[in-house]
């Protein structure tokens, strides 16, 4: 049950969103948690990313990958930086080596979590102490509606379109694996992004079986803001508004972690806010040590 602990007491944290917001709160986590299962947005359809899902149908693979790397701790060094690595002048031109791994998995083991499991085998994770799963098995796209009423398609295009009003997903009856769904109900603590409001954190949650999840979970759910608006998916919102679409989609947070050198202002928010310093030397991105404390002394 939640707040029983694991590994000498140490928290059990489930962390949820994409993109490289995704991966400062991994490395955040890995710090204080005994047990850190990253639950990753697949609706990505960008890039390599992009490529590979539209030609082998499966799920986005480029966030999961960054998430395993930074479980890893290995972004710094050469087997991470392999990964990293995107070919130039070639029949795989653009695509990056780790993304091309797992679909090779996939392709070997007939399933995306095969994939996974095996590449969390090559680079020395412990799935009980150190787990990156999807938020879904299935492809899936994601979808909005402005609030002027144009339907948009696409992760990408919603990234890149202001005034949204509501996203969903496509199909809308997708599954998260078994997994994700038992980390969550098990967790001491559930931390929501930083990173794309719409496109990262709402792409993860609105997957029906972690929406309803994270409604069941005993565990507090910390929402930590971005630092500043992004140039189109929240362009002109502050905290609160941050705060009001997760709530307006059925996300709802306990607390949200704002940084003092953010650029947003609060707004009224309308649940607890906690503010502690964040951002990294150069003020944009979280630091990870300095989320690690934060986070820390919000647990229960």
């Amino acid at each position: 049950m939640p707040g029983s602990g694991v590994a000498g007491g140490r928290p059990r944290v489930v962390v949820l969103g994409g993109g490289r917001g995704l991966t400062a709160t991994v490395r955040a986590v890995r710090a204080y948690a005994g047990r850190t299962t990253a639950v990753v947005a697949t609706a990505d359809d960008s890039g390599s990313t992009g490529r590979l899902r539209s030609s082998m149908a499966i799920p986005a693979p480029g966030d999961v990958r960054r998430c395993m790397i930074a479980m890893a701790g290995l972004e710094d060094l050469p087997l991470g930086r392999a990964f990293e690595h995107r070919f130039a002048g070639t029949d795989v031109e653009g695509h990056a080596l780790g993304n091309l791994l797992l679909a090779g998995m996939t392709a070997v083991t007939s399933h995306f979590l095969g994939a996974i499991d095996e590449v969390s085998r090559l680079l020395g994770l412990d799935p009980e102490v150190a787990a990156t799963l999807p938020a879904t098995v299935n492809p899936v796209d994601l979808s909005a509606t402005t609030v002027g009423g144009t339907e948009v398609f696409g992760q990408y295009a919603v990234s890149k379109t202001p005034g949204i009003a509501r996203v969903w997903l496509h199909p809308p009856d997708v599954h998260a694996p078994e997994r994700v769904v038992a980390a969550i109900l098990d967790a001491d603590q559930i931390v929501l992004g930083p990173g794309s409001l719409y496109t990262s954190i709402l792409a993860a949650a609105l997957v029906p079986d972690i929406h309803l999840a994270l409604a069941e979970a005993q565990a507090r759910e910390v929402y930590v803001c971005n630092l500043e608006p992004e140039d189109a998916e929240t362009l002109g919102y502050d905290v609160a508004a941050h705060v009001a679409a997760l709530v307006a989609h059925g996300v709802e947070p306990d607390v949200v972690l704002v940084s003092r050198d953010c650029a947003l202002p609060l707004g009224d928010v309308k649940i607890d806010v906690v503010q502690a310093s964040l951002a990294a030397p150069d003020g944009t991105a979280h630091d990870s040590d300095k989320l690690a404390v934060a986070l820390t002394d919000l647990l229960p």
